[in-house]
């Protein structure tokens, strides 16, 4: 069976899984995530938490990013160098992985609390803002350090794709401008000339939530 990955074109989450696969030259069928309140887990590719994106193979089905990307390397016959969290073993580089990650969560509820009409001086999404800005100012600063850590014969990193992922989407979704961060700018519009990035471009499949 030829693997089906569930997600969204405007989904950062979705679009790391997207760009590995494509560097992997692994075929998956992309299916849509129609409704994001849908509580039904099958619209989801069967995900238990209704979250995106899930990937369904003859082995199984995998859930999130991080394991989706794993075992579309595992299946690609490219034998790529891929540089996998764990294997930053220096703290900037550790550091960068966890705050991007971060603020990918945040973004996303940050996004979503403007959707459902929680008022942006809610107390909550004022912090949540405020801990997106504090990620972003400390990846500007820091983020080119990590990225000169990893091992120079990489084929791809997780942190890498999952950075530009995050600092494009941030733009694409109007969350933050990126003007305040010139290097992470640079860093984005060199990753973007990838044909994996070109290939994976964020869109709105249907309209705005």
């Amino acid at each position: 069976m030829t693997m089906q990955l569930y997600g969204r074109s405007s989904s950062h989450y979705t679009r790391i899984a997207r760009i590995f696969a494509a560097e992997a030259e692994v075929t998956v069928d992309f299916v849509l995530i129609r409704d994001l309140m849908s509580q039904d887990a099958d619209h989801y590719g069967s995900h238990p938490a209704m979250k995106m994106p899930t990937l369904q193979t003859e082995e199984g089905v995998w859930y999130g990013s991080l394991p989706i990307c794993r075992e579309l390397i595992a299946n690609s016959e490219l034998n790529l160098e891929v540089v996998w969290p764990e294997n930053l073993d220096r703290p900037v580089a550790a550091n960068a992985q966890e705050l991007v990650s971060t603020a990918m969560s945040t973004e996303v509820g940050l996004i979503m609390g403007k959707a459902t009409g929680i008022a942006a001086d809610n107390a909550h999404q004022v912090k949540m803002r405020a801990s997106l800005l504090g990620a972003m100012e400390w990846l500007e600063l820091n983020a080119g350090r990590a990225i000169a850590t990893l091992h120079p014969e990489r084929d791809l990193s997780f942190l890498e794709v999952s950075l530009f992922c995050l600092v494009e989407h941030l733009e694409f979704r109007e969350v933050l401008s990126l003007d305040p961060y010139p290097q992470l700018r640079a860093f984005a519009e060199r990753f973007a000339a990838r044909s994996s990035a070109k290939a994976t471009a964020f869109k709105f499949d249907f309209p705005p939530t």
